[in-house]
């Protein structure tokens, strides 16, 4: 199986009154609602996307691990190729290999199932950095007790946020980017390109408004699942996914009537 594309959005009535609110000029979370309105198919499909689901499973999974004594080992056991003492990029990079293999393995290559990895990675560094950042310099063991630290009930549920704050806005972006810079211009939307950055800025904050309602909630069901229902499989991991997706999708259709948060 090859790599399935997203694509783009057809010339729909829902995609026409996307550019009709990006030329009248309507806000971010307006904009945000009808993108997410027009592009439901691929979203709809998204929840039980290969790549998505072992990624949210694997983020589930690392964080575990590092409870363990023998952490890198338990690494290694989910496909991360960690060194012995390893860095918290490596650890970043083997996370991304073990996505890679495993779509590899299962040929569900997708162009979402790369934005949830590409995410995953970004949240991973932007969490786990100022965790192992130290004059005296960062051991492994500093690295082990920075992802131990996401697995509470409270800073997974950060984890889950930031990265679907990510995936979102990596999702929106890919159906908007093409169609914005269409739209810079003297007399346009968007009078220089700085506007145009200050809109995709505006987009990303409007996404982790949304994701307060997937912080709200993900922590909880780590901990149940965990603690009290055995281990996290990927099924359990696709059943969050859906949910969290279920419930990003009704706060992004909120549009300009959501709370700013």
């Amino acid at each position: 199986m090859g790599h399935i594309r997203l694509g783009t959005l057809p010339r729909t009535r829902k995609w026409n009154q996307v550019l009709d609110l990006i030329g009248g000029g309507a806000g971010t979370p307006e904009v945000a609602a009808a993108t997410m309105e027009a592009s439901q198919g691929g979203l709809a499909k998204a929840a039980k996307d290969p790549g998505l689901i072992h990624t949210v499973w694997l983020l589930t999974q690392v964080p575990l691990a590092a409870r363990g004594d023998d952490f890198v080992a338990r690494l290694q056991r989910l496909g991360l190729k960690v060194s012995d003492s390893p860095s918290l990029l490596e650890v970043v990079g083997a996370f991304t290999g073990a996505v890679d293999a495993h779509l590899r393995r299962s040929g569900g290559r997708t162009d979402l199932g790369e934005m949830a990895q590409m995410a995953a990675a970004e949240t991973l560094t932007a969490l786990g950095t100022p965790r192992t950042t130290s004059l005296f310099g960062t051991t492994s063991a500093d690295v082990q007790q920075a992802f131990r630290s996401f697995s509470t009930t409270a800073q997974f549920s950060t984890l889950a946020r930031e990265f679907f704050t990510r995936l979102s806005t990596r999702y929106l972006t890919y159906f908007l980017s093409r169609t914005l810079s269409n739209y810079v211009s003297g007399d346009g939307r968007f009078k220089n390109i700085n506007e145009h950055a200050e809109f995709n800025d505006a987009l990303e904050l409007h996404c982790r408004q949304a994701t307060r309602i997937i912080e709200e909630f993900s922590g909880g069901w780590f901990s149940k699942t965990k603690f009290f229902e055995g281990d996290i499989t990927p099924d359990k991991a696709a059943g969050f996914v859906y949910v969290a997706l279920k419930k990003l999708r009704a706060e992004l259709a909120k549009g300009g009537h959501a709370d700013e948060r």
